[in-house]
């Protein structure tokens, strides 16, 4: 190869490299987005390249210390970064990843990205509840929650897990759940979990983050494995198709009576009451932007 085409072939290359890391700056303006690049073609790029690539290269890795020694690559939009000190293990399932504590026997978090076709199937629940031997003991079982007032929740649900059995499966692992109200679970957090589903169908994808927050200095227990009960729980949710949107909810665990639109907060907002960093591996001036607010009626 010539010297003159191995130099085309190098500032070609740069020219693909930069045409997709770049972006304009956002700002609203009655209901659109517009950008502040010279011409609205630039903008429709920067769009396009977005909503064609929901994966964006991090830095940041992480390796699990979980016991199939997995290694987990924090580039999928969904996976979060805890920014606390916590007990962590990173385990990926076929339809989600989990972050599990050891301490509170319940996950930090659970991440799964939605799709149209996911959001609906043919599988039934399992309903095969168990204690999760990827995770070291003590560990939840059944018997902690057995004659206790706690339901035992999902996280990543079982409704958004009919396309496969063993994704079905794999949502029934304590691992994935967490001491919650019977109200809550049946009621508010289940629609939610419905609302996901209708927003997948309806933008072909949506990319989800949910989990337990523990605010009080001393948290009920149960079992014998002293299972922790959260006093709330918070789920992100982020939409990068068409405008990018994103919106958050934190409810009590209680029967949760009040309607969700009560419950809305920004991601920011959900971010410094957990203490994690939400979709970290989004172009900042995407982050920045769609993380700052929330609008349950732009869904």
């Amino acid at each position: 190869m010539s010297k003159n085409m191995f130099s085309c072939f190098v500032f070609l290359g740069f020219m693909i490299y930069s045409c997709q890391c770049s972006s304009s700056e956002f700002q609203e303006f009655e209901g659109e987005y517009y950008g502040k690049a010279d011409s609205p073609k630039e903008d429709e790029i920067a769009y396009s390249s977005l909503n064609q690539k929901h994966s964006f290269v991090s830095d940041v890795e992480e390796t699990s210390e979980d016991l199939t020694n997995k290694t987990i690559t924090v580039n999928s939009v969904e996976i979060p970064i805890i920014s606390r000190d916590v007990a962590e293990q990173l385990i990926k399932r076929k339809a989600y990843t989990v972050s599990y504590n050891k301490d509170t026997k319940c996950p930090n978090w659970v991440a799964w990205y939605l799709t149209t076709s996911h959001a609906d199937g043919e599988w039934a629940r399992s309903n095969d509840y168990r204690e999760d031997y990827d995770v070291p003991a003590p560990r939840a079982t059944n018997d902690d929650y057995r004659g206790s007032s706690w339901s035992r929740g999902h996280m990543c649900p079982a409704g958004d897990n009919k396309w496969d059995a063993d994704a079905m499966s794999e949502t029934f692992l304590l691992s994935n759940m967490c001491p919650q109200d019977r109200g809550l679970n049946s009621g508010l957090w289940n629609r939610v979990e419905t609302d996901c589903r209708k927003w997948a169908k309806k933008y072909g994808g949506v990319y989800i983050v949910c989990g337990p927050l523990y605010y009080d200095k001393v948290h009920e227990v149960i079992g014998y494995n002293k299972v922790v009960v959260p006093e709330a729980f918070f789920k992100v949710v982020l939409c990068l198709e068409g405008k990018p949107k994103a919106i958050g909810f934190v409810v009590k665990n209680n029967e949760g009576t009040k309607k969700k639109d009560q419950y809305v907060n920004s991601v920011d907002e959900v971010e410094r009451l957990t203490g994690i960093d939400f979709f970290p591996a989004l172009p900042d001036e995407i982050e920045n932007e769609v993380e700052a607010k929330a609008n349950l009626y732009e869904w």
